[in-house]
């Protein structure tokens, strides 16, 4: 069975906070006051989410949770900064976003240092896949803004402009991101998925 998720989604004009959310604006304000056991709620709460995300960087479970961790240091070095506790989770994808940017660009260029010393062709990939590795394989293929993007939407469920604040992109950007994703994958999955 899977735990329920912290919702504090940005919350509309008017709109009522649910009470995951202010939750886990209790816990921003604890922690940032120092209260060691609200952090490591925080944590508790919002880690599994994190290296769910840290995944569609491309990496392997442990990276993804190795990348999580380093997120995670940054995320409490930097609370202090963080104005508004509503704004958590918009933070916390961000430094997510930044490492894993990191990470990528690191990994191309470790990548194209392999390929010059190696030009083995890679395994074939079997016809027959489940459909759960197809839509993983389709998500891998999507170019790392969207691939981010498509996952905080239809994942995580960020609005744009919570995902236009992760990436660092106007609202529009992240909305034609999120739009290019959907088309690639529909294209690359059949009409029927």
């Amino acid at each position: 069975m899977t735990k329920s998720m912290p919702s504090s989604r940005t919350r509309r004009p008017g709109e009522q906070p649910s009470s995951a959310a202010l939750y886990d604006e209790w816990l921003v304000m604890m922690a940032k006051g120092g209260e060691a056991s609200a952090a490591q709620r925080l944590y508790q709460r919002w880690n599994p989410r994190l290296a769910r995300a840290a995944r569609r960087y491309g990496m392997a479970d442990e990276e993804a949770r190795d990348l999580a961790q380093e997120c995670w240091l940054a995320i409490f070095k930097g609370l202090n900064r963080l104005r508004d506790p509503k704004q958590f989770r918009a933070y916390a994808f961000a430094v997510l976003h930044r490492r894993g940017s990191d990470h990528l660009r690191k990994s191309l260029r470790e990548r194209d240092a392999l390929a010059e010393h190696s030009r083995e062709q890679d395994a074939p990939v079997p016809e027959n896949l489940s459909e759960r590795a197809a839509i993983a394989q389709a998500f891998k293929a999507l170019p790392a803004d969207q691939r981010l993007a498509a996952h905080l939407h239809f994942v995580e469920g960020l609005t744009l402009r919570e995902i236009a604040q992760v990436q660092g992109v106007p609202d529009g950007t992240a909305k034609s991101r999120i739009f290019n994703a959907r088309r690639k994958l529909k294209a690359a999955l059949g009409p029927n998925r």
